[in-house]
């Protein structure tokens, strides 16, 4: 099959940089595109064909509503759309729309495991994101506690990290409390700055609506009313990790996110994350969502620094330690493969 689609004003930035969004729809969709001056050739089988007009479409309808994605948000959407025949650039468009309701930016995931953890954290009361950095499993989590309290769901957001020293020794710290476990947190307040005025996330934090506080903070707590985040939570202890997971009050929900190829502990083998995965596995309200190289959302070489460890990674992992907790990691990535074949996207 072989159709001809009009070239319309502003449909430039649909074809990417260096026409990397044709290119995407080329290799996922078995299709052929040639630019033209006056129109766009697609050929193929008609599937293939009637989903690359159906794109066309609804990016024109997109920016006639004054919908205009940046690039790499666009192609992070085109992905998700090539990816998954039930799914229309509107409805990947609309879905983002709606969770970033007062939020500068837009909270579009870029891959299919983005959007099943976001699918996960709107449906259940606590989601472990476990992959390697660069994923978005901080990022979104953040997003979607932003969106939960601009939407009055919950009436606070509670951000929390283990204050581990990642391989070099800090020594003492001047100033006050606040001034010496802000450098464990920055990365929280990054990611809130990026959603949120500084001036309306200083009045937040101000009257306790947002509170960053490391994770020794929480013990004798109970947290009600709250989207609560445990960010680098491979670096818990199990018994931090216990303590963690029964914070857990009313109308309440926790995000747990971490890499296992990252722990900082003196014994790698006792993190409570890992413990946490396979204890909880099977758990009713309990979701696990896992990240693989393919959904890093960084720089390009960020993923392929994540691939060249990871194959080198076996090598890494043959130093026993004694007494230790036994770290399946391989049960873990078939754990990973089997949700990715079970969990149909919606």
């Amino acid at each position: 099959m072989k159709i001809a689609l009009e070239i319309t004003p502003n449909l430039e930035p649909l074809f990417g940089t260096r026409d990397e969004n044709l290119r995407l729809m080329e290799d996922s969709l078995g299709v052929r595109i040639d630019l033209r001056s006056d129109a766009v050739h697609v050929q193929g089988q008609e599937d293939g064909v009637a989903r690359v007009r159906r794109i066309f479409e609804d990016f024109e309808a997109l920016r006639r509503q004054g919908i205009h994605p940046h690039n790499g948000e666009l192609n992070g959407m085109l992905r998700l759309v090539v990816a998954d025949a039930t799914t229309t650039l509107r409805s990947v468009a609309e879905a983002g729309r709606q969770r970033s309701a007062g939020i500068k930016r837009a909270v579009q995931p870029r891959s299919l495991n983005q959007r099943r953890y976001v699918e996960a954290i709107e449906q259940n009361d606590m989601v472990f994101g476990v992959g390697p950095a660069g994923t978005g499993k901080t990022y979104l989590a953040v997003a979607m506690a932003v969106a939960a309290i601009n939407a009055k769901r919950i009436s606070r957001i509670v951000l929390v990290r283990p204050a581990v020293e990642a391989g070099e020794r800090l020594g003492f710290l001047p100033g006050t409390l606040q001034e010496k476990i802000d450098p464990y947190l920055r990365p929280l307040y990054d990611a809130l700055f990026d959603m949120l005025d500084i001036e309306k996330v200083d009045r937040m934090i101000e009257r306790n609506i947002i509170e960053v506080a490391p994770l020794a903070f929480m013990r004798g707590r109970t947290l009600n009313d709250a989207f609560i985040i445990l960010d680098e939570a491979q670096n818990t202890t199990t018994e931090q990790m216990k303590m963690f997971l029964t914070r857990l009050g009313n109308n309440s929900k926790a995000v747990i996110t971490g890499d296992i190829t990252q722990i900082d502990l003196p014994n790698p083998r006792k993190s409570g994350l890992v413990e946490a995965i396979n204890i909880l596995d099977g758990v009713e309200g309990v979701a696990f969502s896992h990240f693989e190289e393919a959904d890093v959302v960084r720089h390009p070489l960020v993923q392929r620094i994540v691939r060249a460890y990871e194959s080198n990674r076996p090598q890494q992992q043959e130093l026993p330690l004694e007494g230790a907790i036994a770290v399946d990691v391989p049960s873990l990535e078939k754990r990973a493969e089997a949700q990715s074949k079970a969990v149909k996207p919606q």
